[in-house]
């Protein structure tokens, strides 16, 4: 007897999750200012910082062309750090009841006596400076859930229709805020509100994928019919995959799958590692590769907080300020990330750690790359990375959701997956044409990400996968 297939009603998944954000989810600046020193107050430490993470995350999931979870979360979370002399220890609490965060005040000094002296221990900062930042929208703080099933129904009714087709998806929404305080007077606050949505299409006879993805801090800046159908175009193109031989070929790489590589970028790029000779942009017998030329002189790579297309924080978990940082400037590596202590230590100014990275875009169309391609791979996304050389940063991993043959400026049809070995260095040194630059989607770095795509010759293509 076969069993029934449950397909809830909207409506009722919809009623389950909070109608709007609840009124003081995200911790208004003057509240948490207010908490934080109430909490500094309660300290005998030497020192004492404090961070404050406020908010609300909302969403739906759909699978198999049927809505099945509509959720909507608010939580806050409250990081306790005591320092006596070199040593220090965190202790957290969701709970703002005055008890319980003397309670944790106590068993973060109890933890810090506790641990053994930090070597690499830094002074608490005074006041800071910080760049404004306005990354909070109203339109997505206040989306409502009929609001998210509708953008969902945008990939559900088509794949429906379809008859041949099954659609997968995730639309999650976040607002937000962080505050950071200390003993020393220090106050950092930060709010910002997100809206991610993911997709996957697949085809009924398991042969076909399409992927797509979007992300912004603005929901109305999100085109969900346009996303919806790329991935539903993707897998029915993607149909009865062939396989072509392994070798090097020109690659066209969606904005994803730059992301997915480039990004990675983001771990080599600390000083330390560099000057102490464990990362690609150490120089040989000492020191750095900063001034020299690393990359294609048409690529520039940085990180800013007041990017329209980033807008993210901008101080780091220290509270140390973050502004405009350009990396790799027209392709010469322009600066390495410093913490506090290795800045100290080498005489150099402390950057913290981005939390954004954007690539530069050009102007050539995905449509013009395809054109101008005689015989090459056009890649929608990468996936299960792996590190295969630190000193190159070459990585080996798999297309994926998407990948096609291009024959005399034309996709030709759909190809089997393959793995594959490169390096974004490797890459970003054979560019023949640069698009536009996106905010992705699917992220690994962490904070924003901004990619453009790429058609670069010889990427290195080293056998064939199955998987689709």
């Amino acid at each position: 007897m076969s069993l029934p297939i449950l397909r809830p009603a909207p409506k009722r998944l919809l009623d389950r999750a909070a109608a709007m954000m609840p009124e003081g989810a995200v911790m208004t600046r003057e509240k948490a200012q207010a908490l934080i020193e109430k909490i500094v107050k309660m300290s005998k430490a030497d020192g004492i910082s404090v961070s404050v993470d406020s908010g609300y995350t909302a969403n739906i999931r759909f699978a198999a062309n049927v809505m099945s979870t509509a959720d909507g979360v608010t939580n806050s979370q409250i990081g306790i750090e005591s320092t006596f002399g070199k040593k220090h220890a965190v202790a957290t609490t969701n709970d703002m009841s005055d008890e319980s965060l003397r309670r944790t005040v106590e068993q973060s000094e109890t933890l810090a006596k506790l641990s053994p002296d930090d070597p690499e221990i830094m002074p608490a900062l005074p006041p800071q400076t910080y760049v404004p930042v306005n990354g909070y929208f109203d339109s997505t703080a206040n989306l409502t859930p009929e609001e998210r099933a509708r953008a969902a129904l945008t990939a559900l009714e088509p794949a429906r229709r379809a008859g041949d087709l099954k659609a997968a998806g995730f639309i999650i929404v976040n607002a937000g805020a962080n505050a950071l305080g200390n003993k020393n007077g220090l106050f950092a606050y930060n709010r910002g509100t997100t809206a991610n949505y993911t997709l996957t299409v697949r085809t009924n006879d398991g042969t076909g994928s399409g992927w797509s993805g979007g992300e912004h801090p603005d929901w109305k800046q999100l085109d969900f019919p346009s996303l919806s159908t790329h991935a539903i175009d993707k897998a029915r193109l993607s149909r009865s995959p062939v396989a072509v031989e392994p070798g090097r070929y020109t690659v066209i790489l969606e904005p994803q799958a730059v992301g997915d590589l480039v990004q990675l970028m983001a771990f080599y790029l600390d000083a330390r590692e560099s000057d102490e000779g464990r990362s690609a942009f150490a120089k040989q017998g000492g020191g750095n590769k900063l001034g020299e030329k690393i990359v294609d002189p048409r690529v520039t790579i940085f990180s800013d907080p007041q990017d329209p297309q980033l807008l993210s924080q901008p101080y780091d978990g220290d509270g140390l300020p973050l502004s405009r940082q350009v990396w790799v400037d027209e392709g010469v590596l322009r600066k390495l990330y410093y913490s506090r202590f290795w800045a100290q230590k080498q005489g150099r100014q402390a950057t913290g750690y981005p939390t954004s990275l954007k690539m530069e875009g050009g102007t050539t169309s995905m449509d013009d790359m395809i054109k101008s391609t005689q015989r090459g791979i056009l890649v929608t996304r990468l996936w299960y990375l792996r590190e295969v050389d630190p000193r190159t940063i070459l990585y080996t991993g798999l297309t994926r959701d998407g990948t096609f043959l291009i024959e005399n400026g034309k996709i030709s049809k759909a190809v089997k997956n393959f793995r594959f070995n490169d390096s974004p260095l490797f890459l970003l040194n054979k560019i023949d044409a640069i698009g536009p630059a996106v905010r992705l989607g699917g992220t690994e770095a962490g904070g924003a990400v901004v990619m453009p795509a790429i058609k670069a010759h010889d990427f290195d293509f080293t056998s064939l996968s199955d998987a689709v």
